[in-house]
């Protein structure tokens, strides 16, 4: 609920069916995927040129948390940043989705 530091959850993926319900897949030209990964890329805070990784913090043996620039809250979470992140690479989606469901359904009004 209060403001505190970002981190980005970083984890393995293997491959996705894109046909699974939850997934919601778009297809971006090679500009767009280029605006989308600068995007990512500035996210992340680095020390001496590398991402900076929060020690000891993660879930599993094949994921990691990094430092990101800014802060979150109850308000402004991870759905917020996606959205932006999204809207960076050309996609529309609602200003505002602290859920979820809120930035599914407006990349399916959208989009």
């Amino acid at each position: 609920m209060t403001i505190d530091r970002s981190v980005l959850h970083v984890d393995v993926a293997s491959g996705i069916d894109e046909g699974h319900a939850a997934v919601s897949a778009f297809d971006l030209d090679p500009e767009e995927f280029r605006r989308l990964s600068d995007f990512i890329h500035a996210s992340f805070v680095r020390v001496a040129g590398e991402v900076a990784s929060v020690p000891g913090a993660g879930y599993g043996a094949y994921d990691r948390f990094f430092e990101a620039r800014g802060y979150f809250n109850a308000v402004v979470g991870c759905n917020t940043w996606t959205a932006a992140a999204l809207r960076a690479a050309g996609l529309r989606t609602g200003l505002w989705n602290p859920l979820p469901q809120t930035l599914t359904l407006s990349l399916e009004l959208f989009n």
